[in-house]
């Protein structure tokens, strides 16, 4: 028995789930998948043989020849644990990473908010990794705010992203130009994100009037001389925007922030359970969303288009036509047939959308379409979640109805199919969608075979976003079983997807990391390189290729999501005398489970801590759902212009 992706998701069209009963490890690309390999604790441990940890529900354990458990650390000495305080940094920071130009201070006045697009200026000195993170960071901004950014074309006031002593940035529209700095460590979304605040006129929230309210600032604790980055405020100096204080906020110190002895906090919470949340490193909190939208009047955010999590009767404006041979249900959750937003767990609420397919005749169908939209860009990403418990001939078809070029939305194209599968547990989808005028999108259920149908089509947590799919897709199925049931430093592989260039890469996941801290437990995930099938066409070393890594939360509402990213770009190192980034069939491994050879493989091994997955939805159903990106950004590499003399 083996592990066998029923479905790989590639380029954004379909789902990659694992099959627990197939015998094969072959997926539909002809490339083979991977298997979990998790150290026996037996003797067969001494004989090196490695087993592949089933789901919970299955007893049988199978055996496989090991492959090379080697990982590399992107920041081998923690670099990227805590940049932001910018320890042994020469330049004269305030509260960590906080530049105070001479005679300047942004203050709760006006004068110094930021009128959008905001333009910036990417400098050379800048790693090619942090250039293509600072654009990973616009993004979030434009998805969740009416936050926008521009390249400079020779304004007098702009932000200079450029490599300094650390990360650091000055806080509001300083009106003559002003640098932030992305040093070794900050090449970070996150990190992006909170200097990119404190330029838009956010101080750190442990800096608020009522702050002795919800922490304790141990100030013996403090390394003598750096007490003032502890500094508290007035509210005629900052504003809190009329919110609670957030222990969540991406703006908030972590608990041995500038700390003498490194087994004593410097912050305490009032409140201990959020002990461990203070300081993350994830993404925007809800309050940092909110405050900067009403900090700057935002109406809506840039790119979301539509979502829909179908908690309302009025399921967000998606109509039906009266002439359709059937209808979309708005259906509520019931044991056994739970919605995806809140897997059934809240009394009178939970609603799903459901198409059945186990009633009248083969080939009926019924199409259910949103609102009429209006993009502003070319490209857009339609994501949601759906299960197919019916026939296996059931169709779930994609659509656009686009202006016919008279005003009138009515011109039909089809944009992606789903088949019935075996599988009935929820699935995520990505759809690219590539409109550039008015248009509503579409799901059309059709019955495939009445007589052999037990269900239905069931459709929830429906996103639009004008932003690119993710290129690949893993989801990994009873993630929380498989974390208390791995030894330390076990690992998992993806299976092999391939990059819209045509490169084949993966993701080596090790649920029980060997890095530990104050926090407790962590996953680690990596980032490999393989053999594949258009290797003769591509060039080598690979280099100037970022990879993405995120962990998707789950939340249904796509603008408090919190899921947390990381980058790496392939370059010229060079290691035993040869490119780390050369063709793996040259310089990797072998590795008998795909039938490839791996590159080195280079990674975080703190790249979420187990408390952040068991507590927000990324184990939503308990699924683990990692988006990855392998693209070119060598456009990146030279960036800078000069800057305009003022007048």
């Amino acid at each position: 028995m083996g592990f066998e992706p029923t479905r790989a998701e590639h380029n954004g069209l379909a789902v990659h789930r694992l099959n627990h009963s197939a015998t094969s490890s072959r997926n539909n690309t002809g490339v083979c998948s991977a298997f979990f390999y998790i150290k026996n604790t037996d003797a067969t441990r001494r004989m090196g043989i490695w087993r592949i940890l089933l789901a919970a529900a299955l007893v049988a354990s199978v055996y496989t020849i090991p492959v090379s458990q080697e990982v590399r650390e992107v920041y081998p000495n923690g670099e990227d644990e805590n940049p932001i305080l910018n320890k042994g940094s020469n330049i004269n920071l305030f509260e960590g990473d906080i530049f105070i130009p001479e005679g300047r201070n942004a203050l709760i006045d006006k004068r110094y908010r930021w009128k959008f697009p905001i333009p910036y200026i990417l400098g050379d000195d800048l790693d090619l990794n942090a250039k293509g993170c600072v654009h990973h960071a616009f993004e979030m901004y434009r998805l969740k705010s009416c936050v926008d950014f521009k390249p400079y074309e020779g304004e007098q006031t702009y932000i200079k992203f450029e490599k300094k002593g650390g990360c650091f940035s000055s806080v509001g529209d300083q009106q003559n130009g002003q640098i932030l700095s992305l040093g070794a460590g900050c090449d970070h979304k996150a990190i992006v994100e909170h200097e990119l605040l404190h330029a838009l006129g956010f101080y750190h929230e442990q800096s608020r009037t009522d702050r002795d309210d919800y922490v304790d600032i141990w100030l013996d604790q403090v390394t003598d001389g750096l007490q003032h980055n502890f500094n508290k405020y007035n509210d005629d100096f900052i504003t809190d925007q009329n919110t609670p204080y957030d222990y969540e906020s991406v703006m908030h110190y972590r608990p041995f922030s500038f700390n003498k002895n490194e087994s004593i906090p410097t912050i305490t919470t009032k409140i201990p359970e959020f002990y461990y949340v203070i300081g993350q490193y994830r993404d925007f909190s809800e309050l940092d969303t909110r405050r900067l939208n009403r900090m700057y009047n935002c109406s809506g955010p840039l790119t979301l288009l539509d979502q829909c999590s179908f908690e309302f009767a009025n399921i967000c404006g998606m109509i039906q036509s009266s002439t359709d041979d059937a209808d979309w249900i708005h259906t509520q959750s019931i044991a056994g047939h739970e919605d995806h937003t809140l897997l059934g767990q809240c009394r009178d609420a939970g609603y799903y959308m459901y198409f059945s397919t186990n009633t009248g005749k083969d080939q009926e169908s019924a199409l259910l379409e949103s609102r009429t939209l209006y993009p502003k860009r070319s490209f857009q990403c339609l994501q949601f979640f759906y299960k197919m418990t019916g026939s296996l001939q059931d169709r779930l078809v994609v659509w656009v109805k686009m202006d016919d070029g008279t005003g009138t939305v009515r011109k039909m194209k089809k944009i992606h199919t789903f088949t019935g599968v075996s599988d009935s547990a929820w699935k995520i989808a990505h759809v690219p969608l590539e409109v550039d005028m008015k248009f509503r999108y579409a799901f059309q259920g059709v019955r495939g075979n009445t007589s052999s149908s037990a269900g239905g089509l069931f459709l929830d947590d429906i996103s639009l976003s004008e932003m690119r799919c993710p290129n690949a897709v893993w989801t990994i199925s009873n993630f929380s079983r498989i974390m208390e049931t791995a030894n330390r430093g076990d690992a998992m592989d993806s299976p092999i997807f391939y990059s819209p260039e045509g490169y084949a890469y993966g993701v080596r996941v090790i649920p029980l990391s060997e890095f530990t801290d104050y926090n407790g437990n962590y996953t680690a995930l990596y980032f490999f390189i393989a053999s594949g099938i258009n290797d003769v066409a591509m060039k080598w070393p690979a280099v100037n290729r970022q990879a993405t890594l995120i962990v998707m939360d789950q939340d249904p509402d796509i603008k408090l999501r919190m899921s947390t990213a990381r980058s790496l770009t392939t370059d010229f190192t060079i290691e035993n005398g040869k490119y780390l980034w050369d063709n793996p069939s040259k310089v990797g491994t072998y590795d008998p489970s795909c039938g490839c050879y791996k590159s080195q493989v280079r990674g975080w091994r703190n790249f979420v801590k187990h408390f952040d997955l068991r507590r927000r939805s990324y184990l939503k159903n308990d699924d683990l759902i990692i988006f990855i990106d392998f693209e070119d950004i060598s456009s990146l590499i030279k960036t800078e212009v000069p800057v305009k003399p003022a007048e």
